[in-house]
């Protein structure tokens, strides 16, 4: 069964026009190469120039991904007016200085799309976001796994009322990241990096929790020192219901010798259905679409199975650039707003604090 079949909303609608916009992107790693600039050219979107601190790897990148202009640094990009929004693929513990920058050099630009997590920790995000309302520009964070296929499918069932009222959410990731140099020189390794996916879908599928608990320990494989390898939490929502994820960048001894279990599956139980997922990322490079089950008492003793051939990389890029693009065409906020991502930022921070201080964290509102 294709998921037109049952018209579901598995990814975001884009429109013509979006190309009028001129997009600089900042950074020349992975998720630039691999999955953005893909993703842009998938969808049309227009990419004037690239530039990164490497500036070999800037020019490789540009080649690869027929980049029309390569600059010299950031400063040189945002003195070409054709930009109008700008893309930024930088470690986040250098994101917050290029987008102070940004905010006070950068008068035509008109939106930026940072990378998850905005920064590391939330008072420095509500810094940011402020800055950059304060220089009108529209701010929106990264979050993609909100358009992978099957998250963004599931929030469909949730807001038609097939599933009811949630009841359980859970998330299951048995999965090895490939940890980048620069993850050494955060305070956080897996909260910040992995768990931000995992806790922004839960807001995204239930909105905001309460409270928080949570659990973490070293990964075994890790050499490098950190403290939050594996992650354990659980989020209480004022509706009753609960959420729980298990992060386990660890996933045994399968480097070392043994066979693996490597993946990553989600679920949702509802008072009127339940719905049941799977991940594709943990196959990168291969391109491996995420999966969907659901069965609604509404529409008979029946599992659907939707599918689709997009995948989480690259073609949820497509979603994150794309929301901000629609917001700036038709001049609102993204849903992946800086405002919105606040909100995560505070969760992540909370789970952070549960684990090291081994209590029940409360959230509250500013």
């Amino acid at each position: 069964m294709n998921a037109s079949d049952l018209d579901l909303d598995y990814q975001l609608p884009l429109e013509p026009g979006l190309d009028e916009l001129g997009i600089g992107v900042v950074g020349a790693g992975f998720i630039i190469r691999d999955c953005h600039l893909p993703a842009y050219a998938q969808a049309g979107f227009r990419v004037v120039g690239i530039c990164s601190r490497n500036p070999a790897r800037a020019e490789e990148v540009a080649t690869a991904r027929q980049v029309p202009t390569v600059y010299r640094d950031y400063h040189d990009l945002l003195t070409d007016e054709e930009i109008q929004v700008i893309d930024i693929g930088v470690p986040p513990q250098h994101q917050p200085a290029i987008i102070r920058d940004i905010a006070r050099r950068g008068r035509h630009i008109r939106g930026i799309l940072a990378q998850k997590p905005l920064a590391m920790s939330y008072a420095e995000g509500r810094e940011i976001v402020r800055l950059c309302a304060d220089a009108g520009i529209t701010l929106a964070v990264n979050q993609n796994m909100r358009h992978d296929q099957s998250v963004r499918a599931c929030r469909d069932l949730l807001q038609r009322g097939w599933l009811g009222q949630p009841v359980l959410g859970t998330i299951d990731m048995r999965a090895i990241p490939h940890w980048m140099p620069w993850s050494r020189e955060l305070h956080s390794l897996s909260t910040w990096i992995m768990s931000i996916h995992h806790l922004d879908c839960f807001r995204y599928w239930f909105g905001n929790p309460q409270r928080v608990m949570a659990s973490t320990r070293p990964d075994p494989r890790t050499q490098f020192p950190h403290t939050d390898g594996i992650n354990l939490y659980i989020l209480e929502f004022a509706s009753g219901c609960r959420a729980s994820s298990w992060d386990d960048v660890w996933s045994g001894p399968v480097r070392e010798g043994s066979q693996g279990d490597i993946g990553i599956r989600w679920r949702v139980e509802g008072t009127e259905g339940l719905a049941r997922g799977t991940i594709g990322w943990p196959s990168y490079p291969a391109h491996t679409p995420s999966t969907l089950d659901f069965t609604t008492r509404q529409r008979g003793d029946y599992w659907f199975q939707p599918r689709w051939p997009e995948a989480w990389f690259p073609e949820a890029c497509c979603g994150t650039m794309g929301e901000l693009l629609l917001a700036l065409k038709h001049g609102n906020q993204p849903p992946i707003s800086g405002q919105d991502n606040l909100e995560t930022l505070k969760l992540v921070e909370a789970v952070y604090t549960s684990a090291r201080e081994h209590r029940m964290v409360e959230l509250t509102a500013d």
